[in-house]
């Protein structure tokens, strides 16, 4: 039988495809699964029992996409209502923007729409081929300055993760209210030397195929976070597998695995630039990182910042963070700080009122 790489596998799934094929890439979840329990036959039974009652799952309709008040090439700028001062939320490239909107009891977005402020989402849209020399920086340039611009007024800037990174970026190059940063890197040497190596060495294999494509299957990167904890992300499906499929929690688990397994690719300039100059040069840590002709420096920036760091990140841990603002820190993990049961009262709450006053 001939070998597959993660290349091979990360070519395989569409990007919006069946939850039959998920997790993506299903072929290597399932060696994942098959070496974590393979000297324990019940927690092999248990996490495929798990696995297939998530694929099994009903999927409630997704809701409509909300107006669009702005655009700029294939990103659009989406308004969830609400009164008072625009906060423009900037998503990561890695994942797809409703995780700040991701059930209707679990929206951090609609949530606060009714708290007196008007927060908008940045949709960053599907990259195609054409888009290949887009980098990270081009994001910001190209696609979240002019949305910026078009609103007319100065808007708060909120980040997540590599949101926040280019969020920042953007607060260095336009006028904005205040910014806040959630689960934010800057300082990429701050990450393990591990996982910096293992994403330099994923990047080798996968540059050629993204080469190819002008574009990075998101599978890719898929498979280096479950590598951060290989043994909880088998856990899960096991814990899973006792759930009542009928639950709020069973709902919420599916929502969120769908989201994880979701998203379109990044461009290969996007992709060359995450990982070769922030995970291995730490151009952002090191104030080299060019956005608009010059290097951003996070000292430099007069308006208010918001600055919230959880503990117990295990994808962006909390020495990664950038050194300014108010300093916020939770004890809740990437994602949990934004849907999880405590969400609400360690996160939304505080962020409401520090919007609402900044």
């Amino acid at each position: 039988m001939p070998h597959t790489s993660p290349l091979d596998a990360a070519s395989l799934a569409p990007s919006h495809d069946a939850p039959q094929h998920r997790p993506r890439p299903l072929p290597l979840f399932l060696d994942l699964l098959r070496n974590e329990t393979a000297e324990n036959p019940d927690r092999m039974r248990a996490a495929l029992k798990g696995l297939r009652a998530y694929q099994n799952a009903p999927r409630p309709p997704r809701p409509p996409a909300m107006p669009v008040v702005a655009e700029a090439g294939r990103a659009r700028l989406r308004d969830y209502g609400g009164e008072g001062p625009p906060i423009v939320f900037v998503p990561s490239l890695i994942n797809p923007p409703n995780v700040l909107d991701l059930t209707p009891e679990k929206s951090l977005l609609r949530w606060l729409a009714t708290q007196g402020v008007r927060p908008l989402l940045v949709d960053w849209g599907d990259p195609g081929a054409e888009d290949r020399n887009m980098s990270v920086a081009g994001h910001v340039e190209q696609l979240l300055l002019p949305m910026l611009d078009a609103l007319g007024e100065p808007a708060t800037l909120a980040g997540y993760c590599v949101g926040g990174t280019m969020a920042l970026a953007a607060a260095a190059r336009a006028p904005v209210r205040s910014l806040v940063l959630l689960a934010t890197p800057w300082h990429f040497s701050g990450f393990p030397e591990g996982a910096r190596s293992f994403l330099a060495d994923l990047w080798e294999r996968a540059a050629p195929l993204a080469d190819h494509l002008g574009l990075l299957p998101i599978e890719v990167l898929q498979t280096s976070f479950w590598q951060l904890d290989r043994t909880r992300t088998i856990a899960k499906f096991e814990g899973f597998s006792t759930v009542d499929p009928d639950s709020d929690t069973a709902r919420g688990f599916v929502a969120l695995e769908d989201w994880a397994s979701d998203g379109p690719p990044l461009t290969y300039a996007a992709g060359r630039e995450l990982i070769e100059d922030f995970f291995t040069a730490d151009l952002p840590g090191r104030s080299e990182w060019q956005v608009g002709g010059a290097p951003v420096d996070p000292a430099a920036l007069s308006c208010p910042v918001l600055n919230i760091i959880s503990s117990k990140d295990r994808i962006v841990p909390a020495a990664s963070a950038p050194q300014l603002g108010e300093r916020k820190m939770l004890d809740l993990g990437h994602v949990g700080m934004v849907v999880g049961s405590r969400a609400r009262t360690s996160l939304w709450e505080p962020l409401a009122h520090w919007l609402l006053r900044s």
